[in-house]
């Protein structure tokens, strides 16, 4: 008879140490190491440490529910998903649940993909300002881990949700903020896309430039309320529906955008470049010869689309 697998448990605040030790003696062969900890960006960081120690596995960053993933998890409407290439076909399927998917939308919109949020609007129609509180903490505990000042990063959130998903510089939130660096404003920000509450857009053409102004987003609706209710800012509706998008476009291709005479929110650059322009509002809007291919999402179909990809 067999003994029967126990699982083993590790506590070390250096972990990086005594795993690779032991995975260079082979020690852990036949092993499933699961690595957790409170600072994302340590853990991200450390993973660098063990380059061909990490078997054939792939990497699996928890992101919070996409919408598609949270009308079927939380609504339980078993919808068309897919890459990006496929949202035409899946945009058709799911004209069926369009008006269930518009009421769930504004539940999403409400909680983002965060479980405690949603946990607490279906108990009692609103987010408890403890799970603002968690929420704010885990990033500040970050920020502090990462060596970053807090007074500084409430000024450069502050300035990103002023400037409402409009393209800005290093030099713009240095100059409006105390931080007085570009450089250093540069990496207030990185760090804060390192926690996965932000996401950079860079301006795309014919190859990225670094150089030119960026879009900022925040990535999950819950982020714009506990930094608008941090940084005593409010929000702008669009600009957290387009930042949004973005995220969730950002997991199927990497994400850009384009300005000139007109404009493009958001660009997935994969085989083609396909465009993606956000409006809550009456616009007028002619896709640039740019893109090959061009979507509008609007209050009246975004709900569809966003559950298509």
């Amino acid at each position: 008879m067999t003994r029967p697998e126990i699982p083993a448990y590790l506590h070390t605040p250096i972990y990086n140490r005594a795993i690779k030790a032991r995975i260079d003696r082979g020690a852990f062969k036949n092993d499933v190491i699961v690595i957790t900890g409170s600072a994302s960006i340590e853990l991200m960081k450390q993973k660098e440490f063990f380059p061909g120690r990490r078997g054939k596995g792939k990497d699996y960053i928890m992101l919070p529910l996409s919408f598609s993933e949270y009308v079927e998890l939380i609504e339980k409407i078993k919808v068309f998903r897919g890459e990006i290439e496929e949202i035409d076909e899946n945009f058709l399927r799911n004209g069926i649940y369009k008006e269930k998917l518009k009421v769930a939308f504004q539940k999403y919109i409400e909680t983002g993909g965060f479980p405690l949020p949603i946990i607490d609007f279906f108990q009692y129609g609103k987010i408890s300002f403890s799970t603002f509180k968690t929420y704010l903490d885990w990033l500040r505990g970050d920020w502090l881990k990462a060596g970053k000042n807090e007074k500084y990063m409430k000024e450069v959130i502050s300035y990103i949700i002023r400037a409402r998903g409009t393209p800005i510089s290093w030099n713009n939130i240095a100059s409006e903020t105390s931080i007085n660096s570009p450089n250093t404003a540069r990496s207030y920000v990185e760090t804060l896309e390192s926690t996965f509450a932000a996401k950079i857009l860079y301006f795309l053409s014919q190859k990225v430039d670094y150089k030119k102004n960026k879009k900022i987003h925040f990535t999950d609706p819950l982020f714009y309320y506990v930094f608008s209710n941090y940084c005593r800012e409010s929000i702008d509706r669009e600009a957290m529906i387009e930042g949004m998008a973005a995220s969730i476009i950002s997991r199927k291709c990497p994400v850009y955008y384009w300005r000139n005479s007109t404009e493009v929110d958001i660009i997935c650059n994969k085989k083609e470049k396909i465009g993606f322009e956000i409006t809550w509002g009456i616009k007028k809007w002619k896709k640039p010869r740019i893109i090959k291919k061009a979507y509008l999402l609007n209050r009246d179909n975004i709900h569809v689309y966003l559950a298509s990809i």
